[in-house]
């Protein structure tokens, strides 16, 4: 009794709290007009469908990718769309020099930052894993190492605006996978890293949300090419929507968005066994001693 007194009973309130006003709270476009927004991996697919729905809700856009051309057609759309401003600076993610000096640029450029949205990705090999240690090192670096190198860089900006940082990442980031070992490893790094930031910020009363997003097989030309022959592409969701519902996320403060064909998903990965598990050990910790430093 003592134990269900003290564990239990609490950790079931949080998580009834939790699921009722998630799935009471409603999305309103106008929450994102004028807000000043990141997206990166923005010159296709997912990402260019959150520029424009970002654009048409009236949002400061700035956008990166390695493609200059791409990224001009992104921002010429967005103002079109009607974009409060559209901007783009080209780059490459595996250089975190770029990725820090991209962020403090975008902020400049917007004169300020409301919502990070990392979404870019390397090119990943769909194929047996042998001993490329090289192609290892690559995709953790720019799928995972950054993520945190921007989300580090964005950080002074996002406490000021009580801003969120959204976290694009896959279901092969949350089950395991064959044929993409090296891919689905750095998105488990995504999951453990931010999760465990966002219980920091939450001790520490750091009012910026991280949101992340698992996705199933979306139907982005890239995501098609690579499974083409491999995959059933017949149930791949629409990258349009997929884009929306990554934006509403962020916008609600969401810890989590399950966004996959199957409605099977978001029962059976978003149960609240983790959060129960999580609650219970930082029961255990001292952060005091943390939070007064």
């Amino acid at each position: 009794m003592a134990f269900m007194k003290k564990y239990l009973l609490p950790v079931l309130g949080i998580i009834l709290a939790y699921y009722f006003y998630s799935a009471n709270e409603e999305f309103r476009p106008e929450m994102l007009q004028g807000k000043k927004v990141i997206v990166t991996g923005a010159s296709k697919g997912i990402g260019r469908e959150m520029a424009y729905h970002l654009a048409k809700m009236g949002a400061h856009v700035a956008v990166t990718a390695r493609s200059e051309e791409g990224l001009k057609k992104v921002v010429s759309h967005c103002l079109e769309l009607g974009a409060a401003s559209a901007h783009y600076v080209a780059g490459t993610m595996e250089n975190m020099t770029f990725a820090e000096q991209f962020v403090a640029k975008a902020g400049k450029l917007m004169g300020g930052l409301d919502m990070l949205i990392l979404n870019h990705i390397t090119s990943t090999p769909v194929d047996l894993f042998s001993d490329d240690i090289q192609l290892v090192r690559r995709i953790m670096e720019v799928n995972f190492l950054s993520y945190v190198v921007l989300s580090v860089a964005a950080l002074p900006m996002l406490k000021q605006s009580n801003g969120s940082i959204v976290v694009v990442s896959s279901m092969a980031g949350k089950i395991s996978n064959p044929l993409i070992a090296a891919y689905s490893a750095s998105k488990f790094a995504l999951d453990g890293f931010f999760s465990s930031i966002r219980t920091e910020y939450s001790v520490t009363k750091v009012n910026v949300s991280i949101t992340l997003c698992f996705l199933g097989l979306i139907n982005t030309d890239t995501a098609m090419e690579a499974v083409a022959g491999i995959l059933d592409v017949k149930h791949a969701s629409p990258k349009e929507e997929c884009a929306l519902e990554i934006i509403k996320g962020g916008a609600l403060r969401q810890e989590e968005v399950y966004y996959d064909s199957s409605i099977l998903t978001s029962l059976l990965l978003g149960n609240p066994g983790r959060k129960i598990l999580e609650f219970l050990s930082l029961r255990s910790y001292n952060m005091e001693k943390f939070i007064n430093n």
